[in-house]
């Protein structure tokens, strides 16, 4: 089992989930739905850990490597982030009520989530602390913990051992019982009546969310050829060995090497494309965010649930933050964003499983958009840079 990658364990989870929900006696269904009520509420319990984990150690790494080249790097990564997100909301609101409202007819349907069997028992597991007093608090220990790097090194330590503790609770634990969960949501869907509006939508939504990462892909290359005077089809060219490596391994870091040659062929000084790939490869999700934005639009568009630009935009703001130094596993970035999407959007535990499956199946291809803009963003951090020694070396001239 361990040989099989968790995309192919999610789409056999599917499958059998909707065969269990179709012939499987009532109880066979109430005792998945029993597991899911379990694993939903550890779920839960680990999403404010999950978030100082991750978001505690990201922020006091950046904050680490103090300087004009980082922050110039940050602010670039953060606004590419900022503008694939909408880029993905105005897509998605655009084209998704046409097959979505013709598909799932809900102009006077119930709430799916009361269709649901429930579990056989209760077994509560409150978390330590709510997700928004996690966030802040993050913010506060890793802004804190950056300021102090040099002075004392204790916290620093503590967090980097924290996040390694919830990176191997999620590969341990979470992981692997995704499948499981998502077969049970799908069983429990299935003898619901539900799932068969739900798949049709699926499949649709993955396409749209691929073709956004191409474009925004070829958007990202096109401000940054322009900036660095460089031409656009030959640095796309080099970039297909990143891009079909992203795809492969699912992992930025795994990825890092070769998108280095990448940057490399299309002409990154050395010191830049060593300091931008790897620290970008960290902070920079344009990919995930436009999977996480057209995901989560299509779940509440699936469920009835209103939303505005605002609520959106001010979700997309936070995606930038909440996914810094984000899981090195496959739906990383879907899990450091379980938190905001109930806060902010509101997701009951059925509507977070139908997330986390619908992002994993396009994961590969949001990281590979990911590491894509990385290079992106080398190009035009190059440029910024030897522009700016042009004007120091005219200035010590004059």
């Amino acid at each position: 089992m361990k040989k099989i990658g968790l995309i192919p364990k999610l789409i056999a989870a599917i499958i059998i989930g909707i065969l269990l929900g179709a012939f499987a006696p009532t109880f066979v269904v109430q005792v998945l739905a029993t597991f899911n009520h379990i694993f939903g509420n550890f779920l839960g319990f680990a999403i404010p850990l999950i978030i100082l984990g991750f978001v505690v150690s990201g922020i006091a790494d950046l904050g680490a490597g103090a300087g004009k080249m980082l922050g110039i790097t940050t602010v670039i990564a953060y606004a590419s982030t900022l503008i694939a997100g909408l880029f993905a909301y105005i897509v998605s609101y655009n084209f998704f009520p046409a097959f979505i409202t013709k598909t799932s007819e809900l102009t006077n349907a119930v709430n799916p989530e009361e269709k649901l069997l429930a579990s056989l028992f209760k077994l509560e597991m409150p978390p330590l602390m709510p997700v928004m007093t996690a966030l802040i608090l993050a913010f506060l220990l890793g802004l804190g913990i950056a300021s102090l790097k040099g002075k004392s090194e204790v916290l620093y330590t503590a967090s980097v051992e924290f996040q390694k503790i919830m990176e191997k609770t999620i590969s341990n634990v979470i992981v692997p019982l995704l499948p499981f969960h998502i077969m049970g949501i799908f069983a429990n869907m299935t003898h619901a009546g539900e799932v068969g509006r739900v798949l049709s939508v699926f499949w649709k939504v993955f396409l749209i969310v691929i073709a956004m990462h191409l474009i925004i892909i070829f958007f990202q290359f096109l401000v940054a050829c322009t900036i660095g005077k460089k031409n656009l089809f030959q640095c796309l060219k080099n970039q297909i060995p990143g891009y079909l490596t992203a795809i492969g391994t699912q992992s930025s870091a795994a990825t890092i090497p070769v998108n280095l040659q990448c940057a490399e062929k299309n002409g990154v000084s050395k010191g830049i494309r060593e300091f931008v790939v790897p620290l970008c490869a960290t902070i920079h999700l344009s990919g995930s965010t436009i999977t996480l934005t057209a995901c989560a639009i299509a779940v509440m568009m699936l469920n009835n649930i209103p939303f505005t630009l605002p609520q959106m935009m001010g979700f997309i703001a936070m995606l930038g933050v909440t996914m810094v130094a984000a899981p090195g596993v496959p739906g990383g970035a879907v899990m450091a964003a379980l938190g905001i999407l109930q806060t902010m959007l509101g997701f009951t535990e059925a509507q977070l499983a139908l997330m986390i499956a619908l992002y994993i199946t396009q994961d590969s291809f949001g990281t590979a958009c990911n590491v894509s803009g990385d290079n992106a963003i080398a190009i035009i951090v190059d440029a910024i840079q030897g522009k700016n020694k042009a004007e120091t070396k005219e200035a010590a001239v004059e």
